[in-house]
């Protein structure tokens, strides 16, 4: 079985002269309970089914499963969604020894949230903080996509972290 170790942070600078690629992405949610989520994705014109399991050791490791299905089929699958759609643009950033930055820019009800998020292949991962890069927010539940899509940025981004 696959893990992810995943770090999140806000963006508070300009990441863009950085970015080597991009895509387009929408997400559903089938299952949003913290155990275990199961999200539908279509990136650019692509279909995923993917699930995660329970965050551990501080929101930084979960358990990961994602296979491509086609198109169409997770086209229906969006329609069984348990709450709203995510919607972003994902941009790729390069980080040294082969890491990346994905950097999240989202939209609709989540308009205004810059995340990045790196994955490591060990929680003792070093890797250089760029200076566009804000304040950490793994493990904190509110910037997880599926929480996003029952309870949108929108409704509480003027709290301060």
């Amino acid at each position: 079985m696959a893990h992810e170790i995943e770090l999140k942070f806000l963006v508070k600078g300009d990441f863009k002269p950085f970015v080597t690629k991009k895509s387009e992405i929408t997400q559903a949610y089938l299952s949003t309970d913290p155990n275990r989520t199961v999200r539908i994705r279509i990136e650019d014109d692509k279909g995923f089914i993917n699930i995660k399991g329970a965050a551990k050791v501080s929101g930084i490791i979960r358990f990961e499963w994602e296979r491509e299905i086609p198109l169409e089929e997770a086209k229906e699958l969006m329609e069984l969604r348990k709450s709203g759609l995510v919607e972003k643009t994902r941009y790729i950033v390069p980080a040294e020894n082969g890491l990346q930055f994905e950097v999240d820019e989202f939209h609709g009800d989540n308009q205004d949230l810059l995340m990045a998020e790196i994955e490591l292949p060990s929680t003792d991962t070093a890797f250089e903080k760029p200076a566009w890069m804000g304040e950490e927010v793994t493990g904190n539940p509110s910037f997880y996509s599926a929480e996003l899509s029952m309870n949108p940025y929108s409704n509480w981004k003027e709290i301060e972290f």
